[in-house]
């Protein structure tokens, strides 16, 4: 089999193998203030971190269909300051209430009943549900198109749910965090079949493979 050309494909169909296809992916419910000062709050899973340093995310933000920019687009061009929550399966719900279609101008926040907290760093305000919440102001935005933009994102500052992590070991708590992670269509994941795998020196993987090819087949006579 060829594979399947990207080019000869109608975009939504290279959409839906994109996102059937990179899974599992975080999911960022991303707050901004509007030119009115209420909190618009809408979710995105082509999102990801970028680099530690510089601390940057990334956000890969959608156009309306008559190619104007949608709310968080707009009010992070305007202000270049938003928040971005990590959605635990506590925060599912709601976060799925965020992605209704609600008319420009009206808080999904309000609707919902979301409780907010002051940033320090910023403007906007953050979710009090939320497990974990990052301070971002914009670092660069780049245009692909009438419809995509690529949004980086510098962190400012990260606020934890208490007890979730370890400020002496910077260690996160992955048990009582239980981030969700988004499939494709209506379909999500939890996290909760964990396993570790060590990531080995050459040295130490040379040394296993040659003991492996040097050792005896288990039906091996002595």
């Amino acid at each position: 089999m060829s594979g399947l050309s990207f080019r000869d494909l109608d975009p939504r169909d290279r959409y839906k193998l994109l996102c059937g296809v990179v899974v599992p992916r975080p999911i960022a419910l991303v707050t901004t203030l509007d030119d009115n000062g209420a909190v618009n709050a809408a979710p995105f899973s082509f999102f990801n971190v970028f680099s530690e340093d510089p601390p940057l995310v990334v956000l890969g933000l959608q156009h309306k269909a008559n190619e104007s920019p949608k709310d968080t687009t707009r009010n992070i061009h305007r202000d270049g300051e938003f928040v971005i929550h990590m959605v635990d399966e506590a925060l599912a719900a709601a976060m799925n209430d965020c992605a209704v279609d609600f008319p420009s101008g009206d808080s999904e926040v309000a609707a919902t009943g979301l409780a907010t907290l002051p940033s320090v760093d910023i403007k906007v305000p953050r979710l009090a549900a939320a497990p974990f919440a990052l301070e971002c102001r914009r670092h660069v935005s780049l245009a692909f198109g009438p419809g995509r933009e690529l949004l980086v994102g510098e962190v400012l500052r990260l606020h934890a749910r208490e007890s979730l992590l370890d400020t002496a070991k910077m260690y996160v708590d992955i048990e009582a965090y239980r981030p969700i992670g988004r499939l494709f269509g209506n379909l999500y994941a939890t996290q909760r079949d964990i396993f570790a795998l060590t990531r080995e020196s050459h040295a130490q993987w040379l040394a296993r493979s040659n003991g492996a090819a040097g050792g005896k087949a288990p039906d091996e006579a002595p």
